[in-house]
Parts: structure tokens; sequence; C-alpha cells
């Protein structure tokens, strides 16, 4: 089967196509028949030699992807909830990769994928929701909030303005000016340009700020975190870029918290919860371009322009 493998760390061109053996699922494993994946942020991080928080487990040569849609082609003992031909979506074993046309994964981290949606858009989901899901659920968003959502165009932050928006938030978007009416589509109820230098005047009486910018950039964490109410909550996905001591001492002014995505959420049962919204038609999958999978390089370079609306997606074969 063909794969997507590096040998060494650096640009694009370190991404090089493979033949290698068909994996066999074990005990608690599916075999995957991939149809798609979603190419993400972490994807070229990965590929360049990874941040602070996962450079000690980065060990080459390793798999690129952590998003997968397709068939399940056999299920491994101990696995009760797939049959083959089940269409599923979720995330590889950590660090496996699904720029595969094959890849054996645990069973609990897939969920059957929404009926009304292709493969594509279904390899745009799974480790975005999963932590726009995390980050509303840490946030503990519900109805009559005021709810921030920093770069809410992105892969991340457009899931997470639906999600808060399913739970009758009034939501806030920040993108650059062409995504205004993008984001108004979505069910934003304002957005503000993140360029703009009245930025934290704009931004009073915050309930919940969900910071999904891939971006470290403290003065505008700052700014969001001045914007919170008393005993807000601030979450954000950048788990390798600790709160500083300045931040921390503006949260406990405000009698705020700050939190960082988490791992440990059942991935089934989020992943299902998440297919019944994009089923009834409350959450919308947004994918801006795909490419093949032998041009996985323009995709990591389409992707590290950190301007993409929605998900690029890897299109690991054609569906049927």
């Amino acid at each position: 089967m063909k794969t997507i493998r590096i040998h060494e760390f650096g640009g694009p061109e370190v991404m090089k196509p493979e033949e290698v053996e068909r994996p066999v699922p074990k005990a608690g494993e599916i075999l995957v028949k991939v149809y798609a994946s979603g190419v993400n942020p972490a994807d070229y991080i990965v590929r360049q030699g990874g941040n602070e928080l996962l450079k000690p487990f980065l060990k080459l040569p390793l798999g690129l992807g952590l998003d997968a849609a397709g068939e399940v082609e056999e299920v491994g003992s101990d696995v009760t909830g797939f049959k083959k031909g089940d269409k599923i979506y979720g995330i590889p074993n950590f660090l496996d990769g699904t720029y595969a046309e094959f890849i054996a994964a645990k069973a609990n981290q897939f969920a059957l994928m929404p009926r009304n949606i292709s493969f594509n858009e279904a390899g745009a989901i799974p480790s975005c929701a999963l932590m726009a899901w995390s980050g509303i659920d840490l946030g503990k968003v519900h109805a009559g909030q005021r709810v921030l959502v920093h770069a809410a165009a992105g892969g991340i932050g457009n899931l997470a303005l639906q999600f808060a928006k399913s739970k009758g938030a009034y939501v806030i978007g920040t993108a650059s000016e062409h995504n205004f009416d993008f984001l108004k589509q979505l069910g934003a109820d304002e957005v503000i340009d993140y360029k703009h230098k009245d930025f934290a005047d704009l931004l009073h009486n915050i309930d919940v700020v969900f910071d999904a910018s891939p971006v470290r950039d403290e003065d505008k964490r700052m700014k969001m975190a001045a914007a919170l109410k008393e005993g807000g909550i601030f979450v954000t996905v950048q788990i390798a870029n600790p709160f500083s001591d300045e931040f921390l001492e503006v949260l406990a002014k405000k009698h705020a918290q700050g939190k960082m995505i988490r791992r440990d959420l059942d991935v089934a049962q989020s992943l299902t919860d998440i297919a019944k919204l994009i089923e009834e038609g409350t959450v919308k999958v947004v994918v801006s371009k795909v490419y093949p999978l032998e041009k996985v390089a323009e995709a990591h370079l389409d992707v590290e322009t950190k301007h993409v609306r929605g998900k690029i997606v890897l299109e690991i074969r054609k569906e049927n």
C-alpha cells in the first residue's frame, strides 16, 4: 500500500511516498480503508521537528496526519462496535499518521461518520472538531452567554463557533475582514477584525473566550483576557504555549479561569454527538480545498499560510 512518511525533519520536500506492508489490526483495533485525511497545522509542525511539547516523542521515520475518514476493512479481536464496510471517521494511533491507503487504529478512536456528507468532508472533521468540542465543554458554554471565538474562520474556530451557537450562546468571532460574511453565514452574531487597532475596546463582558488560533500572540491573549467578565473562563488550543505570570495575574483579578484544551475526551462518543449535529444541519463542514495525495507538499504550503478558511483535505482515494 502507499503511504507518506518522513525520514528527516524539514520542509515539504521531506514527505516521501513509500510502498509498505498493509497493517494488521491488533486486539481492539480496526483496519481502515482511508478515503480522506484532513491537513492540520500540527502536521507541518511535526514535519518540521515539533514544538516543545512534541519533540520528545518524535522518532523517525514517522507518518503524518491526524484525521481519517474511510471504511472498515477488517476488525481485530475484541471489537464489537463495527463491521466491514461501515463508513467511519476518527483519529489514528499516536504519530502513526493518516496519509496512507490503510491504517490500523484503536476502534474507540472512531465513530460512524455523518450520513449526509462525503468522505472528503468527514476527513476534515475529527481532530479540529474534538479540540473545538473540548474547548466549548471546558468553557461550560450555555444559552445566553457571550462567547468570543478568536480565529473563528479556521478549522477549529469555525466549529467552535457553531458548537457554541448550538448551545444557545451569543457568539462573537474574530477574523480578517474577507471572512466576515462567511462567519455570519455560520451564525456569528458579531464579527471583529482581529487586526483592528481598537481590538480590546470592542470587547466587554465576555463569559467565555476560546482562543482557536495556532499563532502565538501574547498581546492578543492579554486583550482577550481583559475582556472577560468577573468569573469568566479563557480556553486555548495552544497547549505548548503556557500562560505567563502576567496573563494569570489578569485572570486572578477577575476571579477568572484559564484552561488548555484536554485530550482525555471520550473520542468515539464525542464524534458520535458531533455527527448528530451535522446530520441535523446544525453544524456545517467547511472544506476550502481538496488535494490528491501526490500533491501533499502543496497542501502543506497552503496550510502554512495560516489563512485557510475551514479545512484543507487530502483525497487518498476517490469515493465510489
